[in-house]
């Protein structure tokens, strides 16, 4: 009698949870899981997942910075300056996405139109010359209509004379953000651990400041303008905002389209180079020819110039490695950017030894006279722009850390498999199997592991 109760009740448990879950699958909200349902904000991520973003001209994603503008707390009265930035495309790149994140999470209601230092020609090291347009570097219609479309609630203008009710002469008040939390001590490069609380830390002192000097509340009508300080491109900490937003904000910014066709078309000109080479290594050692010779290159960033910093790698250590792993893996031919003639000269001879032929933009364009003259036009950063997209097409990467070029390099090529749902770069080590670093990791902030926290690819 006893067995026949528990297995009575044993029926009864399972009859009132089936129940339960009939119930519930019929008052609940459908649960838009993967391709269960058939709204945009679902499918538009999931089929986003397959794109290849490491593409120098990928789409730009909108949906994950819309929805962080849409959490925002807007409000009229301040604008932000983001111009005090300097150094390589790397530095500049995160340096304006840093600020435009930052103004997005205050809530401002816009901010002037970046503009870049340029550096001196006869002096590479020198880096705060005089300012360049936005379009110096990057595409200025790709930036404005995207982050409009994305963020309508932040208004982007041409200059600080610009600033609707803007006083003159201009004047903008410096702001640090890490400045506006207690980082309890910790070092100064560390990216900032209050990003979460930095709307509402700004906008209080926004009114602690305007009571201070009897200022007039921030408003439409009496703007106020804040200038970035020097320094806040390794600030935001990437990953906060999931890895959506992490592989996808970067897109905002697109090399220029002039740049960028010439730089395609580079490319070109460097598989062509490597089916030569292959072609002639196999002539030489009379082998018979394949159909099709392969157009595979490894990309180096020999980062040697006169502005690198004195406890980076040296140029023994770069040139070993590279060499080293583009034989190993069975290059034959190898792209390398660099600033430094004489000692490309010397990578170039150490690979020719162990049979990979080398070749720079330099040496690829002076074989086609219209691209070669558009090169010779360019400044040594917008040159820089041809190898960065170049790099990013080559088969494999070798570059330097702690360099922010060959940084950004490595982290864009590693979201080509992954789109959306890259997991962060895996620091140190073997890299991702597209790129490869050499370098010192094991201090965190000794040896500059921050970058790899605080930069979008």
């Amino acid at each position: 009698m006893a067995a026949i109760m528990l297995r009575h009740r044993s029926v009864l448990v399972v009859v009132c949870i089936v129940s339960l879950a009939t119930l519930w699958s019929c008052r609940l909200p459908k649960m838009c899981l993967y391709n269960q349902c058939n709204a945009d904000i679902t499918i538009a991520p999931l089929s986003q997942g397959s794109l290849d973003l490491s593409l120098p001209d990928a789409p730009f994603i909108s949906w994950p910075l819309a929805r962080v503008c849409a959490e925002t707390k807007w409000a009229a009265g301040a604008v932000f300056v983001c111009d005090d930035n300097s150094g390589g495309v790397g530095n500049m790149r995160s340096y304006i996405l840093t600020c435009v994140r930052y103004a997005v999470e205050a809530g401002v209601q816009g901010l002037v139109l970046p503009r870049l230092r340029t550096r001196s020609p006869s002096n590479l090291a020198s880096i705060m010359q005089e300012h360049a347009d936005f379009a110096y570097l990057f595409d200025e219609q790709h930036f404005r209509s995207h982050l409009a479309a994305a963020c309508p609630q932040l208004a982007v203008y041409n200059s600080t004379s610009a600033i609707p009710g803007a006083a003159e002469p201009f004047r903008a008040e410096a702001l640090t953000p890490h400045n506006l939390g207690r980082r309890g001590g910790c070092d100064q490069r560390e990216p900032n651990k209050h990003t979460a609380v930095f709307g509402d830390a700004f906008r209080a002192h926004v009114r602690a400041t305007a009571a201070e000097f009897g200022l007039p509340p921030p408003s439409a009508a009496h703007p106020r303008a804040y200038r970035f300080t020097w320094g806040v491109q390794f600030d935001w900490p990437v990953a906060r905002d999931g890895p959506e937003f992490a592989a996808t904000f970067g897109g905002l910014l697109r090399f220029r389209a002039d740049i960028l066709e010439l730089a395609r078309r580079t490319t070109g000109y460097m598989r062509q180079f490597a089916a030569q080479q292959q072609q002639q290594q196999q002539q030489q050692q009379k082998l018979p020819l394949p159909v099709a010779a392969t157009t595979a290159f490894a990309g180096m960033h020999l980062r040697t110039e006169s502005d690198a910093l004195g406890a980076w790698p040296r140029f023994e250590n770069q040139s070993a490695a590279y060499v080293h792993q583009a034989a190993a893996r069975g290059f034959g031919a190898a792209y390398l950017a660099t600033g430094n003639e004489t000692e490309a000269q010397r990578l170039t001879a150490a690979a020719a030894a162990a049979g990979v032929a080398v070749a720079t933009k330099h040496m690829l364009l002076s074989e086609h006279a219209a691209d070669g003259q558009a090169l010779g036009a360019l400044t040594w950063d917008q040159q820089a722009l041809v190898d960065f997209v170049v790099l990013l097409e080559c088969d494999y990467f070798l570059g330097v850390s702690p360099s922010s070029f060959s940084i950004n390099v490595a982290l864009k090529r590693h979201l080509k498999g992954e789109g959306l749902l890259t997991r962060p770069w895996r620091v140190g080590g073997e890299g991702d199997g597209r790129s490869w670093l050499v370098g010192s990791y094991e201090h965190y902030w000794k040896d500059w592991l921050f970058i790899y926290d605080s930069m979008w690819p």
